[in-house]
């Protein structure tokens, strides 16, 4: 089955924005029990979808969800400024090449398989996108384990300070460095994957 990256517009009658949101609300807050706002028991959004936020959505053939995020500009409101400053141990990095990497989601629904290849799409896709837009660096905010795995993909990617725990979670924050060898480091691990890739347009489900 054929997979694509396809931009999103801000409309609700968007059917792969409205997938995306869809499988937001199943992962974050069925699976995961995050306590975050959820649209019509439906689509789970929150305050940082703005138009200001970049969405990029990985589909198949029938515009069925397989994987997304949620990309945040560094210089206005993001989660790890925003809620988590505490886990940097210097200043929280932001600029105009920086993003922040959120809701990082892959359908769960998908066979095991089918679940690693979109996540790997996924990954090449940040990269891909980073590299046409002049991205230099991403931040986020993970748990242990998962930030364990976000550093074992092979990028230049470090915790910016010491794991602190929140509620019942140990948290890190996490930057990464994009440049021109990043594909070539993603691929001695086997995550980058071949994809066609189109940007990503702004714009929130309001």
């Amino acid at each position: 089955m054929h997979s694509d990256l396809i931009p999103v517009i801000a409309s609700q009658e968007n059917p792969a924005l409205r997938a995306m949101f869809e499988a937001r609300k199943r992962v974050f807050v069925d699976l995961l029990k995050w306590d975050v706002p959820v649209l019509a028991d439906r689509y789970e959004i929150d305050q940082f979808d703005t138009d200001e936020a970049e969405y990029l959505v990985l589909v198949d053939d029938l515009a069925a969800h397989r994987a997304s995020t949620r990309l945040l500009r560094t210089e206005g409101p993001h989660i790890l400024a925003d809620l988590y400053p505490f886990l940097c141990e210097g200043p929280v990095p932001h600029g105009p090449t920086t993003r922040e990497i959120t809701r990082f989601c892959i359908e769960p629904t998908l066979a095991t398989r089918d679940r690693r290849q979109a996540r790997n799409q996924l990954v090449t896709a940040l990269v891909e996108h980073a590299l046409r837009s002049g991205i230099t660096d991403y931040t986020g905010v993970a748990g242990l384990s998962w930030f364990k795995q976000i550093e074992a993909f092979g990028w230049d990617c470090r915790a910016l300070g010491q794991p602190r725990q929140v509620g019942g979670d140990l948290l890190v924050g996490l930057h990464i460095r994009i440049d021109a060898r990043t594909p070539e480091d993603l691929s001695r691990t086997g995550i980058n994957s071949l994809l066609t890739c189109r940007l990503p347009a702004k714009g929130g489900l309001q």
